[in-house]
């Protein structure tokens, strides 16, 4: 007999993986309210629990003013860092030396006193937007808040999820200096960033993607989506070559291919990585939004993603999705810099790897080959891989710009693969 089911009820208990994680160490949320109010809440086990209340302060600051510091900190890096050019005693740039911390990834032979003094200052920024901006205030919740918050981030390697309307560059954030007054080192002014301590990722969403389990693949599925045109003096072959090893690659070049993809159904990708052109454009009236260019220059934007992804709401589309795209231009309250990776973590991926400010090439390639390199090991999650290249490459490259690549979501998020236990 031909059977047909008009009643499920059981979708309730089968779509619900939000009940089969671990929750973090340390979840601090702010939520924007009405008026411009900001709340900040705490939780989790790296912070006391409290007898009849919970760890919760109403902010002096404001959305728009927290968002213009955070905007100052992402252009200064820039300024100071990116764009860094020595002189020489006459104020002339050192032609030997044209901007060498965005044209070479590995800063061990540079001077460490120019770069001590750069990194100071941008850890200087990052613990001023932290406590002097966000979590300024005398009134005695927000002190105790303050108080609470530094003692959890001053432990080492924890999970921390900051669930916040307000969308910040967590990892460049930063603890206070050594209070008792030491000689600062480079490695000790390292440590003060939230990325080298902990692993973080960025949240705001509720039920953000409902749907069946995936199974785990036995070969995973990829895709490069780049302009080809990008990065050919850096290690970016390299990248390319890792996606292939033992997957399905799907290499796209175009907006149409992008298109074509997106709106298939049938889509299941376990890495998506882009490797092309990232700018703000004009969204009148409201923020400008991010948009991803390929070789055609066609933009490929959140509501690209929304258009072609929502009548696919329970599709095998889980994947990581790795934007080594530049994220210059227009900054600050004026900007919806999380609209692309709100969209697509919205329909369906588990997590969106980012850098938060305009990244050298040099450097994005190899940050990229690494962590492509670890992942599709299918043994670490996103988050461990994220908080231990900050860390690998601090050290070893003695370079910050690890710190300036952010999770939004997916800290946990593993390649899970069939064969993984035989590797």
């Amino acid at each position: 007999m031909t059977t047909r089911v008009v009643q499920d009820p059981s979708d309730g208990f089968r779509f619900l993986p939000h009940l089969q994680t671990e929750p973090p160490d340390l979840r601090v949320s702010f939520d924007v309210l009405g008026g411009g109010r900001i709340r900040a809440r705490m939780s989790g086990t790296s912070v006391p629990a409290l007898k009849g209340t919970e760890h919760k302060a109403d902010l002096s600051a404001q959305p728009d003013e927290v968002h213009s510091a955070a905007a100052r900190l992402c252009a200064r890096w820039k300024e100071l860092f990116v764009n860094f050019q020595p002189v020489d005693d006459h104020g002339r740039a050192l032609r030997d030396r044209r901007r060498p911390y965005a044209t070479a990834a590995d800063l061990s032979a540079e001077p460490e006193h120019e770069l001590l003094r750069v990194v100071d200052d941008l850890a200087r920024g990052g613990e001023s937007l932290l406590f002097n901006t966000l979590l300024r205030g005398d009134d005695v919740r927000t002190e105790m808040f303050r108080i609470y918050l530094r003692s959890a981030l001053s432990q080492e390697g924890l999970r921390v999820r900051f669930d916040s309307d307000l969308h910040l560059p967590w990892p460049m954030l930063c603890t206070a200096k050594d209070p008792t007054g030491s000689t600062a080192t480079l490695e000790a002014t390292f440590a003060r960033f939230l990325g080298h301590q902990h692993q973080i990722e960025h949240t705001g969403d509720a039920y953000a993607w409902i749907g069946p389990p995936v199974p785990a693949p036995q070969q995973p599925a990829v895709s490069l989506n780049h302009d080809v045109r990008v990065g050919r003096a850096t290690r970016a072959d390299e990248v390319a070559k890792a996606l292939a090893e033992g997957t399905e690659c799907t290499v796209r070049t175009t907006y149409e291919d992008l298109v074509r993809d997106f709106g298939n159904a049938d889509l299941d990708e376990q890495l998506t990585y882009f490797w092309c052109h990232g700018e703000f454009i004009s969204n009148e009236p409201e923020p400008h939004v991010l948009v991803l260019r390929l070789t055609d220059g066609t933009p490929f934007d959140g509501h690209t993603v929304r258009e072609l992804r929502s009548c696919h709401r329970h599709s095998r589309f889980r994947p990581l999705v790795l934007l080594n795209a530049c994220h210059s231009g227009i900054t600050g309250a004026s900007t919806d810099r999380s609209f692309l990776g709100r969209m697509l973590i919205e329909h369906g991926a588990q997590g969106v790897l980012g850098p938060h400010i305009a990244m050298p090439q040099a450097f994005a390639a190899e940050y990229a080959l690494e962590f492509v390199t670890r992942y599709l090991r299918g043994q670490e999650t996103a988050g461990r891989i994220a908080h231990e290249l900050a860390r690998h490459f601090a050290a070893l490259y003695r370079s910050p710009l690890g710190f300036a690549y952010g999770l939004h979501g997916g800290m946990d998020t593993r390649l899970d693969r069939t064969n993984r236990g035989e590797e």
